[in-house]
């Protein structure tokens, strides 16, 4: 009857009731939608424009020919020459991490996962610094072959081969011991490091610039071309992540459970590694290393919804839009006019609630 019931919990029976918790879910992914629509207008208004929600939206219609509805030529340009690709990437991004942190949370079967804190965000990093530091060099026939894919699918490489490590170094006989994988991340996160401070050390001064924004993070340089560059990648990932769903809820019940079940286990974690590899290399690529979106979100989610992923994952990728853009709205504002590195927000809150994660776990085993 145990088993039956966590089965039905997870969306594994035909015909189960689903309860209160899946109606709040639902209400809660609809709300959260309407939140990055807010969140979004408001990231497009606030700055030093003083074009309002109302112009903003209107302004580009043919009728918008009065003073009231239409973008002056300077705020059309700050508009959506500016802001919009810096919105569209945030909210790719914000997504694509808060997406990568469920499923790598689901995969390893514990909330402490995810792509900044166990060494693959820094491998994305290793890989997107190569690229920038010796695309023009040794690289360059890579650069000329790839084009404005080079550096996403340099990232991506380098997200893979450290995930794939992580995997294979943390988990012995189908478990996956905690301990381990956080010490491996700390320890690939650092050996990374070292190879990123190499390149760094033989870039020269226009490098040297292009790398600046690596260490915390930015959506400052947002533009068309870098959409264009990881965008599709960073769909085709949130796209495909809903079907994982079913997968990631039948893992939960542990691997031999899954196997009888009838999910390739092995296939699965393949293709769930190679998309969590796939959303953060695009996403450090254009953005830097921003961390504790993909352990701050699902946890969140997880407390009010619950772990069926049907609701988690589409709920972690609004959610992650929605937080990175209020967290970029703060990084241009609060010390305008200058702009602080979005990784310092990021960080500020994401770090406390790590905190409050581990005290938390420790509270609940000594009980």
């Amino acid at each position: 009857m145990a088993l039956l019931e966590r089965m039905r919990i997870s969306g594994l029976t035909e015909g189960a009731p689903e309860g209160d918790r899946s109606t709040r879910a639902r209400l809660t992914v609809v709300m959260l939608g309407l939140l990055l629509l807010v969140v979004a207008l408001f990231s497009l208004t606030a700055g030093a424009s003083d074009a309002s929600a109302w112009d903003v939206v209107f302004g580009w219609t043919p009728g918008a020919t009065t003073v009231e509805t239409a973008l002056s030529a300077r705020d059309h340009i700050i508009v959506y020459d500016i802001r919009l690709p810096r919105v569209i990437l945030g909210i790719l991004i914000g997504a694509a991490l808060a997406v990568s942190g469920a499923v790598m949370q689901g995969l390893f079967r514990n909330p402490l996962a995810d792509p900044g804190l166990v060494g693959v965000s820094a491998g994305a990093g290793l890989g997107a610094i190569t690229m920038i530091v010796l695309g023009a060099g040794v690289l360059a026939p890579v650069t000329a072959l790839l084009g404005i894919y080079a550096l996403p699918l340099a990232a991506f490489g380098g997200g893979l081969a450290t995930t794939m490590l992580l995997y294979r170094v943390a988990t012995r006989r189908g478990q996956t011991s905690i301990a381990t994988m956080l010490l491996a991340g700390i320890a690939l996160g650092a050996m990374a490091g070292a190879f990123s401070g190499l390149l760094v050390f033989m870039a020269d001064d226009r490098q040297l610039r292009d790398l600046t924004f690596w260490g915390l993070g930015s959506l400052a340089g947002a533009t068309w071309t870098k959409i264009a560059a990881a965008g599709p990648v960073i769909v085709l990932v949130l796209v495909s992540a809903p079907f994982l769903a079913r997968s990631l809820n039948a893992l939960a019940l542990g691997e031999a459970t899954a196997n009888h079940l009838g999910i390739p286990v092995q296939r699965f974690k393949n293709i769930a590694i190679v998309g969590v590899a796939a959303a953060t290399g695009a996403s450090v690529a254009v953005s830097g290393g921003i961390g504790f979106v993909g352990i701050v979100v699902p946890h969140l989610l997880r407390l009010l919804i619950g772990p069926d992923h049907r609701y988690l994952l589409p709920a972690s990728a609004l959610l992650g839009a929605s937080l990175l853009l209020l967290a970029d709205a703060v990084s241009r504002t609060i010390v305008a006019p200058a702009e602080l590195p979005i990784g310092i927000v990021t960080a500020a809150v994401g770090a406390p609630f790590f905190l409050w994660i581990l005290l938390r776990k420790r509270g609940l085993l000594d009980l």
